[in-house]
């Protein structure tokens, strides 16, 4: 991985999206604390409601907004967006009332639907040759991951020497110093559209999915990963301290053991993605989480193991890393140079939109049924999810591409 490293502009940007993951991870812990100093006991409402803005800025106003910036260069609307996230971080921790987070919330989260989606659009012009650009996928997804499990632990350290508030300042320093980055890369000529209408912009994304039997599996398959997602990132707490009645620490270790599980897989796609066609990949990913929400399931029925959930949890990261790092090839191989900026923006709203779906759910069926019949459901929208997929691929999609 290090070869793709030593393309200058790939370099530059790959940095930008560390520091501005790093921004993030310490908005995170410092809006929870927000949330808690001025609502209370009613946080977790808060951050419900600041969790549900979020997905509804990425799956409604993100389209909107790549639609409406198509004919922006695209390093003048990335560093536009990274300039807005900032400064949203630096107001943040001047708020006095629970409405005004919202409002912020929902602004800085329009910003990163549009700065996502156009960052992964720039990438395969950057890198044209596929050997490289899954590298560079594999690279994004390990900086995903990283991310996770180094951002608390920076937000800790930092606490012990200064107050929450000044989080903020170091989520502000990750945007600039990512707007900073993108303003010393080198952009490839990449000429703008002109002429079409407004709506034929915005719903082209859709459409460019609706034309190809990989893209219409994908979206299948997202609904695979969002399966697994909700079960660690909504229960995993509940998992370790209610059910287990664990220490806290328990928790960061079983979402590190996902981590782990996931970033394993990501070093190691880059060879067999050489080898092995995406569909393979991706499918087996899906069969992966599939089955190991059973096994959560089936462990959760009883008193379930401390030693047996750690590698479940690794499972589940494995497989959803199988099918997320290999993703973004299938939406660069479909969509022309002029279509990426907005199939990237369908597959990043599409995506979040299941979350909505597995979220709630994950919470709601946990609190009324229990864990274990959760993971039971969960497991049977990821294997309905994985075997539509297989049904919507055409088997001509098993010969690897280039």
């Amino acid at each position: 991985m290090r070869d793709v490293l030593r393309n200058p502009a790939y370099a530059k940007l790959f940095s930008a999206q560390i520091v501005a993951l790093l921004g993030t991870g310490l908005l995170t812990v410092a809006l929870g604390l927000l949330a808690f100093d001025l609502a209370g006991g009613d946080a977790g409402v808060v951050l419900g409601v600041a969790l549900t803005i979020k997905m509804l800025a990425y799956v409604g106003a993100g389209p909107l907004l790549i639609a409406a910036t198509s004919r922006v260069p695209r390093k003048t609307l990335l560093i536009g967006a990274d300039v807005i996230r900032a400064a949203i971080a630096l107001m943040l921790p001047l708020v006095g009332e629970v409405w005004q987070i919202y409002v912020l919330i929902f602004v800085l989260q329009c910003a990163s639907a549009t700065f996502t989606p156009a960052f992964q659009a720039v990438i395969p012009e950057i890198l044209p040759d596929e050997r490289q650009y899954t590298r560079a996928l594999s690279l994004s997804r390990l900086a995903y991951d990283l991310e996770s499990l180094l951002s608390p632990a920076l937000a800790a350290a930092l606490l012990l020497v200064m107050s929450y508030s000044n989080l903020f300042l170091g989520t502000v320093a990750g945007f600039v110093l990512s707007a900073a980055l993108v303003l010393a890369t080198r952009f490839p000529a990449i000429e703008l559209e002109r002429g079409s209408s407004f709506a034929e912009r915005l719903t082209r994304g859709v459409r460019v999915f609706g034309r190809h039997a990989e893209l219409r599996a994908l979206l299948a398959l997202n609904l695979a990963v969002a399966a697994p997602t909700a079960m660690v990132i909504v229960n995993t707490v509940v998992l370790v301290q209610e059910r287990l009645g664990r220490p806290q620490a328990d928790v960061a270790i079983l979402l590190a053991a996902y981590g782990a599980g996931s970033m394993l897989v990501a070093l190691s796609l880059p060879r067999i993605l050489d080898r092995v066609a995406e569909r393979t990949v991706m499918l087996t990913g899906g069969a992966v989480v599939a089955i190991g929400l059973g096994g959560v399931a089936a462990s959760l029925a009883g008193e379930p193991p401390w030693a047996l959930l750690l590698p479940l949890w690794a499972l589940l990261g494995a497989g959803n890393a199988a099918i997320l790092t290999a993703s973004s090839r299938l939406v660069r191989r479909n969509a022309s140079t002029e279509e990426r900026p907005a199939a990237f923006a369908a597959q990043f709203a599409l995506s979040h939109a299941c979350f909505i779906i597995t979220y709630p759910l994950a919470g709601i069926v946990g609190a009324a049924l229990g864990l274990s019949w959760t993971a039971l459901l969960l497991a049977a929208i990821a294997a309905i999810a994985t075997v539509a997929a297989a049904a919507l691929w055409r088997t001509r999609a098993l010969v690897p591409a280039g």
